[in-house]
């Protein structure tokens, strides 16, 4: 049983992201980051040995052994899904938030049931792919009310381009986005500080732990709980007469669903009827009905769903408010749902945020004058000086600004000037990157003097802010920028405007004063405070003012990307993407971003789609291969193992032409090793062993090394093979189990050695 990793920050620290070619990805790299699992690099081969976890004091008094039975396996103790099980429909019965789910709890009078899980980890697997849709098992968990919590995706988007639900297809009832949602919040409220999988907790009707299992040395453990735990209810409630109005009352899964079919399959009449007994009683948020309503084509009930759900009260709602808001309104609809989320702002931190963010998004900047800065690019351009005539000017500058000094040497505007002459001339064009490091520091220790002499103002602040930027103190150089933008330098008019800056150096302030608001947002964000929307019209003011320039690399648009994506402007993000990928379209890091979005909007089609189309135009096959394994393992997640073989086979493809390039061949070899071994593992949860043998062994054979390495479901060549071995040896088919056995003994030992997420289950990681 595997501790799974931890969940994102709400408001990552944009600026660390690595900026690399993916020669080597974590596990979550896209499910943590975006929301999304990709294909894995190589991994180094874990180390033997380990201090292992006991079961937990629950586990033991419901009958857990201190390890596994002599003569069982773990393959035995929890026996994978075929990939016709994963084809059964999961019984369970999950509620969508934890809130639901306490609401239900009190309607039935049943305790609260907390199943945690996680791809890749053998328990989890097997109560996913076996117990969950086995209806004994179901039976027992009918006595509570059931909520599942998983960080992992397993479908690109919660609801599909039309606005239908889209629901998991590992745990069924519940989205991939509300499982997710609820793992944090469970975290925060009964892990302990430890992500532990497969776990059961069980909750009295107050949200009261009842008791705690995990690491469980097997499975009939779990069910004793599930039996001990409820022995002094009474069987639960369940009405099966209440009304439509009733029903659009109850947060229970099963009210919610029957409400929801009513509407898809009900007249016109009972549709109006569902939604005017939601604006009537607006007891609990039927945002699914919403959903439906204000999505549909019928305009009447839209309106009727829009009136109602400015009438929610949620952080569902505020998303659902916020998806309507992208698209055209009446004005005066608008402002209705804007005035809802500023009504709900007082106690829901998303409320405030899509408040502020529209407050932002709609004004300009007061401080940063885009289309000044912009012409005064222009007109740079336009004047500029060849290298040589530039590089003198910049020694004259400081030849002219030291004569002054000396001949007042406590001149505070002497000393700024000199100061300036530093920047302009570690900007000149040629300069020695040393020569210019000195000059910075020239600069900023100047400027310093100048600050004692009595000096201070925008002026000051802006060729500190710049010398600090230069010179890599991103913390001083933020503040400075701030301050000296604050005091007017990039502005039009007033005392400060106007100072003279080189266009590289009015690029460090943009971009400086950039970084200085996006983490005060965050700051602000983070402590669920305030923050006006001036401040993103001065961000996006900034960016924009500075785009084109050198200094505006790949690395500067990906944050400006994430920070937007992250404070909800997705449409304005899009364009900052599409123009990165513009200018530079071999950036790995904005690659994937693109995957990410694209999973998000079209889905695995649409992924290889796009890729496909960018090898014509750029030859990108790398990118292209990538695509194609990120789509499979999608696919694999659906359990949809035909579409996933051919996107391994075109990933192969489009590895094989890239491994023709100079210098590409191991790195190519790798990934196919990678496909070839994940076709494998496919091809065994078909029950083709012969095919399954085939594809492993050409894995081993194409690149050894890659036999330890992960892929995105936390798999291994090593491990697929050993699986594949014990199914033919089931079978009787010795042959295949020497073929396998062969291949594996050509292998360095140490890529043998079991993985942490490989060590005994029951006792799981360090």
């Amino acid at each position: 049983m595997a501790q799974a990793p931890p969940g994102l920050d709400a408001g990552p620290d944009l600026s660390d992201l690595r900026r690399v070619k993916p020669a080597i990805l974590t596990p979550l790299s896209l499910s943590l980051l975006v929301g999304l699992c990709a294909a894995q690099d190589p991994a180094p081969p874990a180390q033997p040995g380990g201090n292992f976890a006991d079961p937990s004091q629950d586990a033991f008094k419901y009958g857990s052994p201190p390890a596994l039975p002599a003569g069982l396996t773990e393959e035995a103790m929890w026996p994978a899904a075929s990939a016709e099980g994963w084809q059964m429909p999961v019984l369970v019965k999950w509620q969508r938030t934890f809130e639901d789910a306490l609401l239900a709890a009190r309607e039935r009078n049943a305790p609260v049931m907390v199943a945690v899980n996680m791809d890749g980890e053998i328990a989890s697997e097997h109560f996913a792919g076996v117990r969950y849709r086995d209806p004994e098992t179901t039976a027992l968990l009918n006595r509570y009310v059931c909520v599942i919590a998983s960080v992992y995706r397993h479908t690109p988007r919660d609801y599909d381009e039309t606005g239908a639900r889209v629901v998991c297809p590992r745990f069924g009832t519940v989205t991939c986005g509300e499982h997710i949602e609820k793992e944090r919040e469970l975290y925060e409220k009964y892990f302990d500080g430890k992500r532990i999988s497969p776990r059961h907790i069980m909750l009295d009707l107050d949200g009261k732990e009842q008791y705690d299992v995990y690491f469980s040395w097997d499975t009939q453990t779990v069910f004793t709980a599930y039996r001990e735990g409820v022995k002094d209810w009474p069987l639960p409630n369940l009405r099966t007469d209440r009304t439509l109005a009733e029903l659009t009352q109850s947060a229970d899964i099963e009210n919610r669903e029957r409400v929801e079919r009513l509407y898809v399959e009900g007249t016109r009449d009972t549709k109006r009827k569902l939604l005017e007994a939601v604006l009537d009683a607006p007891k609990v948020d039927q945002l699914e009905l919403l959903r439906m309503a204000v999505f549909g084509l019928d305009l009447e009930l839209a309106k009727l769903g829009r009136r109602a759900l400015a009438q929610c009260r949620t952080d569902g709602a505020v998303e659902l408010m916020a998806e309507v808001l992208k698209g055209p309104l009446a004005a005066e609809e608008r402002e209705m749902l804007v005035e809802a989320a500023r009504r709900l702002s007082a106690g829901s931190h998303q409320a405030r945020t899509l408040v502020t963010l529209h407050e932002g998004l709609s004004t300009g900047s007061a401080l940063v004058d885009t289309g000044a800065l912009v012409r005064a690019r222009e007109a740079d351009s336009r004047t500029q000086y060849d290298a040589r005539a530039r590089r003198a000017r910049s020694v004259d500058a400081v030849d002219a600004s030291t004569r002054a000094v000396e001949a007042r040497p406590a001149d505070p505007a002497a000393l700024l000037t000199l100061a300036e002459s530093y920047l302009q001339r570690g900007a000149a064009p040629g300069i020695d990157p040393k020569m210019a490091r000195l000059l910075y520091e020239d600069a900023r220790r100047t400027a310093q003097e100048a600050a004692a002499a009595g000096a201070s103002g925008g002026r000051l602040e802006a060729v500190l802010a710049i010398a600090a930027a230069e010179l890599g103190d991103i913390g001083a150089a933020r503040m400075h920028a701030f301050s000296a933008v604050e005091a007017g330098v990039l502005a039009t008019e007033g005392p400060e405007a106007g100072t003279a800056l080189t266009e590289r150096g009015r690029v460090r302030l943009l971009l400086a004063f950039a970084e200085a608001r996006q983490a005060a947002i965050r700051a602000r964000y983070r402590a669920r405070a305030e923050w006006p929307g001036t401040w993103l019209s001065d961000v996006h003011a900034a960016y924009a003012a500075a785009a084109g320039h050198e200094l505006v690399g790949a690395g500067v648009l990906t944050d400006y990307y994430d920070f937007l994506r992250w404070i909800g402007a997705v449409e304005r993000a899009n364009a900052v993407l599409d123009d990165a990928l513009a200018r530079f379209p071999d950036d790995a890091v904005l690659h994937d971003r693109l995957r990410a979005r694209l999973l998000w909007e079209v889905g695995p089609d649409g992924l290889e789609r796009v890729y496909a189309a960018r090898v014509t135009q750029d030859g990108l096959h790398w990118y292209a291969g990538y695509a194609s394994l990120v789509a499979a393992e999608y696919r694999r997640r659906r359990g949809e193992f035909d579409s996933a073989l051919l996107s391994y086979e075109r990933a192969v493809e489009h590895y094989s032409r890239q491994a023709a390039l100079p210098e590409q061949g191991d790195d190519a070899a790798h990934y196919i090793a990678m496909a070839l071994a994940s076709r494998a593992r496919v091809l065994l949860e078909q029950r083709d062993l012969e095919g399954a043998t085939a594809a492993l062994i050409a894995s081993l054979e194409r690149r050894p090394a890659s036999a330890a390495s992960f892929d995105g479901l936390g798999l291994t060549a090593v491990e697929t093979g050993k699986m594949i071995a014990a199914r033919a040896g089931e079978a009787g088919n010795t042959t295949l189990v020497e073929s396998i056995q062969a291949a594996l003994a050509k292998l360095a030992p140490e890529l043998l050695v079991p993985p942490p997420s490989d060590v005994p289950r029951g006792q799981r990681r360090r």
